[in-house]
């Protein structure tokens, strides 16, 4: 676990466990376009497919990853939006 983005409160949350892949990273881009430039969203996948494709289509498309957590079957991702 990353202490980069400890105490910082994320704008949105999503809980996309159970969300099969592409949805998943579909959900994410689509919160992430709801948001400003500079702040945090926080997802929650499933590991595997997910755990793999998510954080790498996120860096694709020039964002962040603050931190990558996982919480035991499921990984909590925290994301700071780029322009």
């Amino acid at each position: 676990m990353s202490e980069a983005g400890e105490g910082l409160k994320p704008a949105k949350s999503l809980d996309l466990r159970g969300t099969p892949c592409p949805i998943n990273f579909v959900k994410t881009k689509l919160a992430l376009d709801g948001l400003a430039e500079g702040e945090l969203l926080e997802i929650i996948i499933d590991e595997g497919e997910p755990c793999k494709n998510v954080p790498r289509s996120v860096k694709d498309e020039g964002h962040k990853i603050l931190e990558a957590e996982d919480i035991g079957g499921a990984f909590r991702l925290l994301i700071v939006k780029v322009a």
